[in-house]
């Protein structure tokens, strides 16, 4: 029996994910990245192996902390990836991409896939069957356009998603919900409808921690996976520490 931590530093919330061998046994909201967080965690379920993922300014004597007690790989264009990337700038892709991109290819390899992570922002990470992860795109998450919306205008409120909203707003709340959630939920379509005028075969996966609002409004068939980036994570983990 073999622990493995894997974190997932994101924008919103730091979080981690228990693996026993291969299957997730438990899943942490951490509260800060300070170090006696980490040493906390690590007395509690004595990890023998950790890998990080962040797109943030963490503390950075978590890493030291981290590579004392366990086995630890930090994910970066540098790590060893079942994919090759863009020839752009790999160095700037967010390593919460790469982990998505590896958990496809790990689950449906040799197929065209289409990940769609729905976060702070919302990205769209294309890796063909060839295995290369070719980039995709970036647009404004869920929070951050009613954000937008409430910040830039004088009189609108700051609205959060419901499941429940109606096609026609009723009043100002629903008009923004509408607006913001079957809103993206159409760009979705229209983005996979894109794809597909090139691609004639690929999956959509969609993951992160708004899918809920989305799954029930996209037309395609889609793999809905609340855990993709923490089997992405466990993957590259296996190849790398």
């Amino acid at each position: 029996m073999q622990t493995t931590l894997c974190l997932d530093f994101g924008n919103t919330r730091l979080k981690c994910a228990v693996f026993t061998n291969a299957d997730i046994t438990d899943e942490i909201t951490l509260e800060n990245d300070d170090p006696s967080t980490i040493e906390n965690m690590l007395t509690r379920y004595n990890p023998a192996r950790s890998i990080l993922s962040s797109v943030i300014l963490h503390n950075p004597a978590i890493e030291t902390l981290l590579a004392e007690k366990t086995k630890f790989h930090k994910l970066s264009n540098q790590s060893k990836l079942p994919f090759t990337t863009p020839v752009g700038k790999p160095e700037t892709i967010g390593a919460d991409r790469l982990a998505l991109v590896a958990a496809a290819v790990h689950f449906y390899p040799d197929q065209h896939n289409l990940i769609i992570a729905s976060g702070s922002c919302i990205t769209y990470n294309f890796v063909n069957k060839f295995h290369e992860f070719l980039g995709g795109s970036i647009s404004p998450g869920l929070e951050m356009r009613f954000k937008a919306m409430n910040h830039y205008t004088a009189k609108l409120p700051l609205a959060v998603a419901d499941s429940n909203f109606p096609l026609i707003g009723y009043d100002t709340k629903t008009n923004l919900q509408s607006g913001v959630i079957l809103g993206l939920a159409k760009e979705m379509d229209g983005i996979i409808e894109e794809y597909a005028l090139h691609y004639r075969n690929f999956n959509v996966h969609l993951t992160g921690g708004n899918m809920r609002f989305f799954a029930p409004l996209l037309k395609k068939k889609i793999f809905a996976n609340p855990h993709l980036i923490y089997n992405g994570l466990y993957a590259i983990s296996e190849t790398n520490v």
